[in-house]
């Protein structure tokens, strides 16, 4: 299935009297559309990984998303944890990669699917699929809630991912800006 290209922004707030939201914020993708798409990329996971497949997630963005995904999934699943850092406390890639927390468990000969947020300028996840692809996988795929094809420095393989949007920042379902907002059940736009 092809990636879903995000709604037009709904001017105005998030919500009628949204308390998570201030400032220019806007919802970009409703809680109802990321369910709906978080379920069907689970649907497509679990029929292309019938024997099973081990997730690693990428902390502390795509946290939400794995866990509708996973809770969404009919294979067998097995999860692990990876925290990078090319961010720091801007709203863009530095393009400095940096593990802050590594795996717990191999991945020889298993099926594995990294779990991200976003791709963006696609560096990090690059420098991730390069260092897990040398510790022995049978498979490694990505999934992506969202991708930014428009902002790509590198040519980076993503297999399934929730929504495709423009240059924008967004917040909310796990993505946070200086650690605020993850709570959001919904994505929104803050403006720069």
């Amino acid at each position: 299935m092809l990636p879903l290209r995000a709604p037009p922004l709904n001017r105005g707030p998030c919500r009628v009297s949204c308390a998570w939201c201030v400032g220019d914020m806007q919802t970009l993708i409703s809680q109802d559309t990321l369910q709906q798409r978080v379920a069907d990329l689970a649907r497509e996971i679990s029929n292309d990984h019938p024997n099973g497949v081990h997730m690693v997630c990428v902390l502390k963005g795509a946290f939400m998303f794995l866990a509708d995904l996973v809770r969404a999934m009919t294979c067998e699943v097995t999860l692990d944890f990876m925290a990078v850092s090319s961010y720091g406390l801007s709203t863009r890639s530095s393009g400095q990669v940096r593990l802050m927390k590594d795996l717990d468990s191999g991945l020889e000969g298993r099926a594995v699917i990294i779990v991200e947020d976003i791709v963006d300028t696609g560096l990090t996840l690059a420098y991730l699929q390069e260092i897990l692809r040398a510790r022995g996988p049978r498979s490694l795929k990505t999934a992506c809630l969202l991708s930014k094809p428009s902002r790509r420095q590198t040519n980076v393989a993503v297999d399934y991912v929730g929504f495709t949007i423009d240059d924008l920042f967004v917040v909310g379902y796990g993505l946070d800006s200086g650690e605020r907002h993850r709570n959001l059940p919904h994505l929104a736009v803050v403006s720069e």
